[in-house]
């Protein structure tokens, strides 16, 4: 994937939180893993809790290591299937002889789960797929979310466009949730042809699920992709943070309080990337350069034994303008520019509650706020965009028996949208006078939830549930039924299918110009295959997604008159395949996916049914990461391939046979070979990490996409804006001792 611009000055800036690792002092710590009937348990996992230092046993359940700590520890023994076990030891360069017994676990990891369309990041029922930790020191992802998941199957590598693109969908069809509530402008405001970063720190969470489809009736208005995000709980410390890099800096405090129920924290950062692009050449000709700024707030208290209230807000502000090449206006070999201005301010909050009463019944309650402003100027026309949304949500569930659950709920977004600009009139394609142009959308959507998850056995779970909505805007309602159904085939492997509807509104740019339109469709089929054990994970799945009532635009030559309707349609189809691996190499992590994909559309103002310009037909990603003890360091390399994508001249009514002839108007393929390094130190007696990482090493010349000339006798590549993207940063632990605050992999 490209270079996308840096929004935080500290994006690695929770990375050395989790990697800090002293090496003072040295334990040996030797033994057997015995399961209660004293027979050897080999593959199971010992290890120093938030640290580095650890080992597998062998097929005799031995096992020896050196732990680098000192002091009071948590020594830990995991093993798929068994109880978990974590003991206090202490570290004093003597050796540590523990025989520790595992009971096997009656608990979900016994019990199949739904699995298709889902890649779940932490749920306890399910071996890990990704952790911030592996976000942050994926080379290529450059600490963002959304970069990270482009490593797994079924994303897109549109790396010119805001959004998750997933399975054939459009960047606006992935929704991201935090909290069981949705977040309106995920990603920072951008340039066109340059992708903005996403707005959010991949450790303010503590569960991802990124669902390519088929996922619960609980998410709705998304007709791809959901990704789930869930942020952590109660601060655990105490601790302060510093960040100096390349392109700008940041602070962050987290305060727990001396009960241990409740913590506040706070972050603030400053990003200027004029001093790096002084030094390292664009290929954009800036007129402002990227300057963004703002800060976090969060809150979290345990209201009870088993209640959790959370509050997380942020505040930022961002400032970038660029010149681009007007391809029409050719003369002499040259073109004349456009200047694309852009100053952004968004503010969210999100306040959510949950609590269990007694063994049979849990509450979820959530609140959010999002106001967005986007102030555009286009050459000498200025552009006003302001939307706001409030949302509320409420989620009731009743468990029956150990297993089998019923949830109900309802949910309501009031959601404000208006736009502002001076649009020229047409007669004839002349231009004869101006108007403002100035729409606004006050739409309440409601939603009514149910689902349950029924265990026909242990081995047997399904899934049925649906999902009514309603908007007053277009004053249309819609249903949408969705059914999973999961068999356990072996101790470690389960097969999956799923079957939904999924419906969506229309973007606000078309809503704006027609009342008339009705929700988006589409219906997805999908059957999952995986196979997970304590350190190797192996999914493949093969999906079928139909398209309906996509919204189709009738040009006309002048815009104010063009006709919307929801005739179009399309398709999408494909296989996924993803395998990830923590064993076969000692200290080392990798994962390989692919993704096949066939799809064609015929939507907005395509004139037949043909493949988006944004799909590539095979794309595939190979991540490997490396932690090296002596001298205490983490290398990791990104590598990306994916076959060219389709570009169109769509002012052509034949655009699919023309210019040049289809099937050759293809972009290149696309190759990207990412790499990063992260050395642990102490800086001043403070914890310090150095971090350096690079994209594109090899500098390839990657080309997403073309525009044409209106004439289309032109066409210009979009590309990334630098060949190449360099960082380096030093990120500082204050005041406390950070070396056991690593993320554990095992």
């Amino acid at each position: 994937m490209n270079h996308k611009l840096i929004p935080k000055s500290f994006l690695f800036i929770s990375l050395f939180l989790f990697i800090f690792t002293n090496v003072d002092a040295q334990t040996k710590i030797t033994g057997k893993v015995l399961d209660a009937r004293n027979k050897p348990l080999p593959g199971a996992n010992i290890f120093i809790k938030d640290s580095y230092d650890g080992t597998s046993t062998d097929a005799n359940g031995i096992y020896s290591f050196i732990a680098n700590d000192t002091g009071e520890v948590t020594l830990g023994v995991t093993i798929f299937g068994y109880e978990k076990i974590e003991n206090k030891i202490r570290l004093e360069g003597k050796e540590i002889v523990y025989n520790p017994i595992l009971k096997e676990t009656m608990n979900m990891l016994k019990v199949v789960t739904i699995s298709a369309g889902s890649i779940e990041a932490s749920d306890a029922k399910r071996v890990t797929v990704l952790k911030p930790l592996d976000i942050v020191t994926t080379a290529n992802a450059a600490g963002d979310i959304y970069g990270a998941l482009k490593t797994l199957p079924g994303a897109q590598l549109a790396s010119e466009s805001e959004g998750l693109f997933v399975r054939g969908g459009t960047g606006n069809e992935t929704k991201t949730i935090i909290d069981g509530m949705e977040v309106a402008h995920p990603y920072y405001s951008g340039v066109p042809d340059i992708a903005a970063r996403g707005r959010f720190s991949p450790f303010l969470f503590k569960g991802t699920i990124f669902s390519t489809g088929g996922y619960s009736a609980q998410y709705g208005d998304a007709m791809s992709s959901a990704l789930v995000l869930e942020s952590q709980d109660v601060a655990d410390r105490t601790a302060s943070t510093m960040a100096f890099s390349s392109v700008g800096v940041g602070f962050g405090h987290q305060h727990l309080y001396d009960s241990a129920n409740a913590s506040i924290g706070f972050d603030a950062n400053y990003t200027n990337l004029e001093p790096y692009f002084k030094i390292i050449n664009q290929n954009v000709d800036w007129s402002v350069n990227p300057v963004f700024y703002g800060g976090s707030f969060n809150f979290r208290t345990k209201t009870s034994k088993t209640g959790l209230l959370k509050f997380y807000g942020y505040d930022n502000a961002s400032h970038l303008a660029i010149y681009q090449d007007n391809i029409d206006s050719i003369e002499f070999g040259k073109t004349s520019k456009n200047r694309f201005d852009i100053k952004n301010n968004d503010l969210y909050t999100n306040a959510t509650y949950k609590d269990y009463f007694g063994t049979k019944w849990s509450l979820y309650i959530g609140t959010s706020y999002s106001k967005n402003t986007d102030e555009i100027t286009v050459d000498a026309t200025p552009i006003k965009k302001d939307d706001n949304l409030l949302q509320g949500k409420v989620l009731l569930t009743r468990y029956i028996g150990k297993l089998s659950s019923i949830r109900f709920g309802g949910e309501v977004h009031k959601w404000h949208n208006e736009f502002d600009i001076t649009l020229p009139r047409y007669y004839s394609g002349i231009v004869t006078g101006y108007y403002d142009y100035n729409p606004k959308i006050d739409d309440i959507q409601t939603a009514g939830i149910i689902e349950s998850d029924i265990y026909l056995s242990t081995h047997l779970v399904m899934r049925l549930g649906a999902r009514a909505e309603h908007s007053t805007y277009i004053n249309k309602s819609d249903i949408a039924p969705r059914t999973s159904l999961a068999l356990k085939t072996g101790e470690f492997s389960s097969v999956s299918l799923a079957y939904g509807h999924f419906y969506q509104l229309p973007i606000d740019s078309l809503l704006f110009r027609s009342k008339d339109l009705t929700y988006e469709k589409a219906i997805h089929y999908i059957l999952n295959y995986q196979h997970v054990d304590d350190n190797r994970t192996f999914r493949i799945e093969g999906y079928y997604k139909q398209y309906q009532d996509l919204v189709k635009i009738i040009p006309d030559p002048d815009p104010y008159y063009s006709y919307y309707n929801n005739s179009g349609n399309g398709y999408a189809r494909g296989i996924d395949v993803f395998y990830r691996d923590k064993k076969t190499i000692h200290n080392a992590d990798f994962w390989l996916s692919y993704t096949y994909l066939d799809t064609k559309r015929n939507f907005l103002n395509f004139p037949t049914e043909a493949t988006p310009n944004f799909a590539s037909k095979h794309t595939a990603t190979l991540v490997y990461k490396q932690w090296i003890t002596p001298i205490k360091t983490y290398l990791g390399a990104t590598y990306t391939f994916a076959t060219g994508r389709p570009y169109y001249n769509t002012n052509n009514p034949d655009f699919t046979t023309n210019y040049p002839s289809y099937p050759t108007s293809m972009t290149p393929n696309y190759n990207n070979l990412g790499l990063n390094a992260s050395y642990l130190t102490k800086i001043g007696g403070w914890f310090s990490v150095i971090v350096f990482s690079v994209n594109n090493v090899i500098g390839f010349d990657n080309i997403y996409t073309y525009h044409f000339s209106s004439d289309g006798t032109y066409k210009q590549a979009v590309k990334a804006p630098t060949p190449r993207f360099f960082f380096a940063g030093l990120f500082m632990s204050i005041g406390t001792n950070r070396s056991k605050e690593v993320v554990n992999n095992n």
